[in-house]
């Protein structure tokens, strides 16, 4: 195994794992944004508004989008196990 393969698998493993929680991780940002908008216009400022919407989002882009990162885990999964012949030997 060369320093050349073990970089570009972390490469990709880095990709994947991007991939996967970007959805999660936006939802939240915009649910937080969003929150935080309201709080400002409002003067609320009830830290329990900003988890309860945000929990709520995150669940569903979860549902939303689970398939989707499931396959991409997969196919990552499936192209390690088809390369490691070739990574090892």
């Amino acid at each position: 195994m060369t320093p050349e393969t073990v970089v570009n698998l972390v490469q990709q493993a880095l990709e994947v794992a991007l991939l996967v929680s970007a959805p999660m991780l936006l939802t939240a940002l915009a649910t937080g944004l969003l929150v935080s908008i309201f709080q400002a216009a409002t003067q609320i400022n009830e830290m329990t508004l900003s988890f309860i919407p945000k929990l709520v989002a995150i669940f569903a882009a979860a549902v939303l989008a689970g398939p989707w990162m499931i396959g991409v885990m997969v196919d990552f999964t499936r192209r390690l196990f088809v390369s490691l012949p070739s990574v090892i030997g």
